[in-house]
């Protein structure tokens, strides 16, 4: 063939087939200029079509799956760093042991990831996503419940599970019930109505079509998917909306201290939304004694905690005491709140006379643990101290060991040889100024140390028990005792039932979706052919399935659709 005559590879004949556009990508129709080799004619979408696309996105299960994981992710940060509603004395410490990292941190909301703009942003999505799947896929399904069976195929041997059973007088045993007179075999609408009935028994819906029945099962399957997602909902509105009307509220209690659960008894408090104060139910609770048990066998790990506890005494008005155990995971519920132990220490009981023989101070001093062998710090403010006001930083060693520096450490978490050093000051302690300051801090700043480091005087040092007489008159100081205490994190979420509800909703439907098949079946008389065989069957029954997705066992449940069938007919399968 010459040159001339070779066929051109890039052209299309389109008179061949007519209905081909003419922009196809086979096409031979005209290309714009600047649109490359395509030669597609995209449609231009405009604003409302955007619109759509953009919420088509959002609702599809694809991203609701997505955000369900961002969500995840986004609540990791949480359980890294200290939360301002749950441990606001966490957060500044992490403010003290990171000062440039703190922040960055503070400044993308980390230390309230809960409420932070980018969680809620992402909750919000989640919700407005699942909504969007669970409305248009409810409708769609409700629809399909109203749905009558589809028809049965022509050809039911290309579907799965198909086998058929001839009926003749060979394969029907004696006194088969729904004979036909002159036959001898089953009728064909009893073999009909036999097949709905056990059907139905097996949970089909089923609709006759001449002689074939049509039947189908679940739809539970869509029921469990719609029902798991529809509590993912009730979830987060449980968990957005009752969070609104819980609070939650810390307090730090020493052995033998009593909190009453009031406004005012609490350390810190954190109010949802709409709490009011009559939301608050009375009770009380004394920390009656705690306990650590440490790790002594095992000299890898000595000292190291193994389990801490504490025995609580709960009162409620027209109700008799209780006393409970309140551990680690462990909560103590009382008043329709929940009681958690978060942390321990030790606190300092002393008793300080001023220069003139008063005593102007005696109390309980919680000290701040600084490292895993319990070597806490605190700090004494007198203000009441005549002729000058006092104030003082301790360091509490449960068990002392004087290092060759001088210096002491604490070599157990456990008050075993227990010591007190105090460092003393006198001056303005500033707490006249209306400025508020912290209990566990002390600005010396303007102020005259009589004791310690900068000062003629070496630090008070106290064992239990003893009593020191402060230089330059300024008082004496008793050390009466060691104390624990714990702090406490009380919580009230009223939606807590509510959440736990949805949850097993939730975990149903998923099983249901997962475990339930998705199938139909058909049974199908096929009557004798027209043929000059005398052999040929009277009829012929057959079964065939068809499932929508995966389903293992559906040729096993056509099998026992046909045995059950036949045997109700009297007919025998073939081997």
């Amino acid at each position: 063939m010459s040159p001339q005559s070779e066929p051109d590879i890039d052209s299309t004949d389109t008179t061949a087939d007519p209905q081909r556009p003419s922009d196809h990508v086979d096409g031979s129709g005209p290309v714009e200029p600047g649109d490359g080799d395509s030669g597609v004619n995209q449609p231009k979408l405009g604003p409302i079509g955007y619109v759509r696309f953009f919420w088509r996105q959002l609702t599809s299960m694809r991203t609701a799956l997505f955000l369900l994981m961002l969500l995840a992710l986004a609540a990791i940060p949480g359980s890294l760093v200290p939360q301002r509603t749950a441990d606001p004395n966490g957060v500044v410490q992490y403010k003290a042991d990171h000062p440039q990292l703190f922040p960055v941190l503070d400044k993308l909301q980390v230390f309230d990831t809960y409420t932070s703009v980018w969680f809620s942003a992402i909750y919000l999505l989640l919700f407005v996503s699942l909504i969007g799947c669970i409305v248009p896929r409810t409708k769609h399904h409700w629809q399909a419940l109203r749905t009558r069976p589809p028809k049965t195929p022509v050809r039911l041997s290309r579907l799965a599970g198909y086998r058929s059973v001839a009926v003749n007088p060979d394969t029907v045993t004696t006194g088969a019930g729904g004979t036909d007179a002159a036959t001898g075999l089953p009728s064909v609408d009893h073999a009909v109505t036999r097949a709905i009935a056990i059907l139905k028994r097996s949970g089909y819906r089923t609709e006759r079509f001449g002689d074939s029945v049509s039947a189908e099962r679940g739809y539970l399957r869509e029921t469990g998917n719609l029902v798991f997602h529809a509590a993912l909902v009730g979830v987060l509105l449980a968990v957005g909306v009752g969070g609104g009307f819980g609070y939650t509220g810390q307090r730090l209690l020493v052995e033998g201290q009593t909190f009453s659960n009031v406004l005012g008894s609490y350390d810190s408090f954190n109010p949802g939304r709409w709490f009011q104060q009559t939301d608050l139910k009375g009770y009380n609770l004394t920390l009656d004694k705690f306990v650590t048990k440490y790790e002594e066998r095992n000299l890898d790990a000595l000292g190291q905690a193994l389990d801490y506890s504490a025995t609580v005494t709960t009162r409620q008005q027209g109700e008799a005491a209780k006393t409970s155990r309140l551990g680690v995971n462990e909560p103590v519920s009382v008043g329709g709140t929940n009681v958690y132990l978060l942390g321990n220490g030790y606190a300092m009981s002393v008793t300080v006379r001023d220069g003139k023989g008063n005593v102007a101070f005696k109390d309980v001093v919680p000290f701040l643990p600084e490292d895993s062998n319990y070597t806490s710090t605190g700090v004494i403010k007198v203000p009441d101290a005549l002729p000058d006001q006092l104030g003082m930083v301790g360091f509490f060693y449960p068990t002392a060991s004087k290092l060759s520096t001088g210096a002491y450490s604490s070599a157990y978490p456990d008050t075993q040889n227990p010591l007190l050093t105090l460092q003393v000051y006198t001056g303005d302690l500033g707490l006249d100024s209306g400025v508020p300051q912290s209990v566990y801090t002390l600005d010396t700043s303007g102020l005259d140390q009589i004791a310690g480091r900068q000062s003629d005087t070496a630090s008070i040092a106290l064992k239990p028990g003893q009593t020191k007489t402060l230089p330059d008159g300024a008082g004496s100081i008793t050390f009466d005792g060691v104390k624990r205490y714990v702090s406490l994190d009380v919580h009230h979420d009223p939606s807590q039932l509510f959440v736990a509800g949805f949850a097993v909703l939730s975990v149903l439907g998923l099983l249901t979706s997962l475990f339930v098949p998705r199938r139909r079946v058909w049974v199908k008389v096929v009557p004798k052919r027209t043929t000059a065989d005398t052999d040929e069957p009277e009829y012929t029954l057959e079964y065939a399935g068809l499932a929508r997705g995966e389903d293992p066992n559906l040729e096993r449940a056509v099998a026992d659709i046909a045995q059950r069938h036949t045997s109700d007919l009297g007919v025998r399968m073939p081997q």
